[in-house]
């Protein structure tokens, strides 16, 4: 069986050091590893409109900053497929035929549901398209005959979900769909990067981001206002690092040979660690570290975006003939559906016969 990665974001503001870490860095390291066959990234414009009906301006302009946040993080698209989801229409007919195999229950007791539905206060009133949303994700995935989904664990349940729709369909109609397996971040720090205010999740609805994009004096600024230790009142106070942003970056990020470059008197992070812990560090010597090393880490990223941005045409190039392909995959996925399901009707020559013996014509 082809080893296959779908996966992908969507397009309601430029991407973050939250996707970053969750997800951007690894697809590009899977992607440079040559042991997938395929690899299909999503711009997810469907699943963006599902919460933003009254206004897809907002999808419309927002496409092309995750695209050059895709290719500006070193998403190639000699290797990778990197598509439009309402370009491939495709994936709503799949959707429609799953949505007949899961429940209304089964739905709400998705945690990662339940979570978006109260964070968008939808509480009393749920779009169609939103509340559907995950068995959307089960259709983009099994279009492509994924193998692979890297995503963050807030998506584990999603695929949790799919895996329960492709055995469903497959006991009903027969082996037709492919199970994927889930792929997290290898770094725990990564699962769920916090926001820089200290809440669990970094977000564009809570201005908490560090985006991709973002200038030296933006990155800065951000870092120096951190949320830490509110105990940590002098250099001289013991520090905790449970909740504490800068040190959960750091984690993230840093590597040994960080500190010999911005920061010798330490060895690694976790003579950082203890010497906060036991006090004598300040908090200003601790986000300069990380200022550094994510500076570090950005800058190239930035000098890529500045690439496509002077060549938007040629973005708009890529997601194009990304699509047709992606539309040429799903396509002959379509096609093993239907004729599971017994509705290729005008490609079953044995039942025209059959029909046409059975009233004698």
């Amino acid at each position: 069986m082809s080893k296959i990665i779908l996966t992908g974001d969507r397009p309601t503001g430029k991407l973050h050091l939250g996707h970053y870490v969750g997800s951007l860095r690894r697809r590009v390291e899977l992607q440079n590893s040559g042991e997938f066959d395929k690899i299909f990234v999503m711009i997810a414009d469907a699943q963006a409109l599902t919460d933003n009906a009254d206004n897809p301006e907002k999808i419309r302009q927002n496409l092309i900053e995750v695209a050059l946040d895709y290719l500006s993080v070193g998403i190639d698209p000699a290797k990778t497929t990197i598509f439009v989801q309402t370009q491939v229409p495709e994936l709503t007919e799949l959707a429609f035929y799953y949505m007949n195999l899961v429940t209304v229950s089964r739905v709400q007791r998705n945690p990662t549901v339940k979570t978006e539905i109260k964070m968008r206060n939808f509480e009393q009133s749920i779009p169609v398209g939103f509340f559907c949303y995950p068995v959307s994700q089960a259709s983009d995935i099994t279009a492509f005959d994924a193998t692979v989904v890297p995503v963050g664990e807030d998506q584990a349940p999603m695929i949790e979900l799919t895996r329960e729709i492709v055995a469903r369909f497959n006991h009903i109609y027969g082996p037709t769909l492919v199970e994927p397996e889930i792929l997290l971040p290898d770094n725990a720090a990564c699962m769920r990067l916090p926001g820089t205010d200290g809440k669990a999740k970094m977000s564009k609805s809570l201005g908490n981001c560090i985006y991709l994009s973002d200038s030296p004096k933006e990155l800065k600024k951000k870092i120096n206002s951190m949320y830490t230790d509110p105990e940590h009142l002098t250099i001289d106070s013991p520090g905790h690092l449970e909740g504490n942003a800068p040190f959960i970056y750091l984690d993230a990020f840093c590597r040994d040979e960080h500190f010999a470059k911005y920061l010798p008197d330490y060895a690694n992070l976790q003579e950082l660690k203890d010497h906060y812990t036991r006090g004598g560090l300040g908090d200003g010597t601790v986000k300069k570290l990380l200022f550094n090393i994510l500076e570090e880490e950005l800058a190239p990223i930035r000098e890529r975006r500045k690439h496509y941005e002077q060549n938007i045409p040629e973005v708009f190039e890529i997601l194009r003939k990304g699509s047709e392909e992606a539309r040429a995959a799903a396509a002959k996925t379509l096609s093993r559906v239907r004729q599971a399901m017994r509705i290729d009707y005008f490609d079953d020559a044995d039942l025209i016969a059959e029909q046409a013996k059975k009233y004698g014509k």
